[in-house]
């Protein structure tokens, strides 16, 4: 079974970041962030990479972090 990726809970929060604005940066709805921080969703690998770009997160230490 594939673990969901959070990325909200690795870089928001101490960015002090809401959803809202997280979507704001993406130009996305409040509902695509909601959905995949809750693993409704699953992002593509641009989808990845634009988020982890908004957040300022290193896309290779998150995927990294999986494997522990």
């Amino acid at each position: 079974m594939p673990r969901a990726l959070n990325i909200g809970s690795r870089a928001k929060p101490s960015k002090g970041l809401t959803q809202a604005q997280v979507a704001e940066m993406l130009g996305r709805p409040q509902s695509f962030v909601a959905k995949y921080e809750g693993g409704e969703r699953r992002l593509d690998i641009i989808e990845f990479l634009d988020v982890t770009a908004a957040l300022d997160a290193d896309p290779c230490e998150i995927l990294l972090s999986l494997r522990t």
